[in-house]
Order: C-alpha cells, then structure tokens, then sequence
C-alpha cells in the first residue's frame, strides 16, 4: 500500500497516517459505506436547498448555494453509479444516534 506523502496528510489536516487495516475492514462493508456516503451528499443538497428556500431574499447566499447543490447531488449520483458498478445496492439511511441526541438536546 503507497504511504501518504507529508504534503497531502498536511492538505487534508490528518494528525495520523491512516491504518492500512481500514482498508480491508472498509472493503468488508462496502455496500454500507457508499449508502452512507450517498445520504451524505444527498443531506449536503437537500440542505443547500432547504437553505435558500428559507431565505430567497439572500441574493448572494442563493447565488453561493446554487452550483453547491448541483456539485453535491452530482456526487451523490456518482457514488450511485459505483454502487451500481460494484452490483450493490443502496441501503436505507441508518439513523444518527449523535445527530439525533444534538437535536434532542437542542430542543431542550
């Protein structure tokens, strides 16, 4: 497995090199992992959207938000297209115990 050079750990803000064991655990749940991934992006354009639906009247926050939403749902289809590629299928979205307590929390 290729080290991770200096420069990208200092890119990506990593404190640590990441276990090479992640990836085999990783490849065991696949069809997980790309689901997840998905809702992720499709939370990250539903957001972008719901945003700017709340608050039309914020020109250059809905001109900042526009092209966001297409870029996150076009990574929501491309991870769409890999779980296609690797003939796995999109799961349902798990609930986030620790989102869920923040908004529980939040209510308060």
């Amino acid at each position: 497995m290729k080290e991770i050079s200096t420069d990208v750990k200092n890119i990506l803000g990593l404190q640590l090199p990441t276990d090479p064991r992640w990836v085999d655990l990783a490849g065991l749940e696949m069809e997980e992992i790309l689901t997840d991934h998905a809702y992720c992006e499709q939370k990250a354009a539903t957001t972008c959207i719901s945003l700017i639906t709340k608050n039309p009247e914020k020109e250059l926050l809905v001109e900042e938000l526009s092209p966001i939403v297409t870029e996150e749902w076009g990574h929501f289809r491309m991870v769409i297209a890999e779980l296609k590629k690797r003939n796995l299928k999109l799961g349902k979205q798990r609930k986030d115990v620790y989102v869920n307590s923040l908004l529980q929390f939040q209510k308060k």
